[in-house]
């Protein structure tokens, strides 16, 4: 038998209403220990399984809309646990598996003799920002630097959302043409 009724049996619930979350509540706390027991079975590190508690809380709650209440609750925790520790194994075993294969290394070496090159883009990045005429340099600050929205960028320098993006546009560009320029320069020199 399926916990889960098909839509058209389900009665409409509402997640965000503090019914629905005290029944969720009660029902998962009822059972978190036996569930934590089942993962801890499956997972030998206590910090593994409580990280796979944690993504287990969260889509039973994503899901808990769907649920067939009249079952029990906990047999259904822990399949939900079963599911999320599969997944949580197979990802950590395909990063053992490239970490065994060298790979992490070769991404370091790699890392380490791009730097050079990396920190000279970066140096003539901020001469080329520096030659930004003010607005263009104020536009560039509030997306990258302060992170605002370009909502927030438009309303700030007095301009559309889109001619915003179309500015960002040009402006990513300028920069892109004047570091490679200055590449062009420095390995002419």
């Amino acid at each position: 038998m399926s916990a889960f009724l098909p839509s058209s049996d389900r009665p409409p619930q509402d997640r965000s209403s503090g019914r629905s979350q005290e029944r969720f509540l009660s029902l998962f706390l009822a059972s978190e220990r036996e569930v934590y027991r089942y993962v801890c079975a499956i997972v030998p590190a206590r910090e593994d399984a409580d990280e796979i508690m944690q993504q287990t809380a969260v889509e039973l709650w994503r899901k808990f809309d769907q649920f067939d209440l009249s079952l029990p609750f906990t047999p259904l925790a822990c399949r939900f646990a079963l599911n999320v520790a599969k997944q949580w194994l197979d990802r950590k075993r395909r990063w053992r598996t490239l970490l065994t294969d060298g790979l992490a290394e070769r991404i370091a070496d790699r890392r380490e003799a791009a730097l050079p090159a990396i920190h000279e883009r970066l140096k003539h990045l901020e001469t080329c920002l520096d030659k930004l005429p003010a607005g263009q340099r104020a536009i560039i600050e509030g997306y990258y630097f302060r992170k605002q929205t370009v909502g927030g960028v438009a309303a700030e320098a007095g301009r559309t959302v889109d001619a915003v993006y179309k500015a960002l546009q040009r402006i990513r560009h300028a920069l892109q043409e004047c570091i490679e320029r200055a590449e062009r320069l420095e390995g002419a020199s």
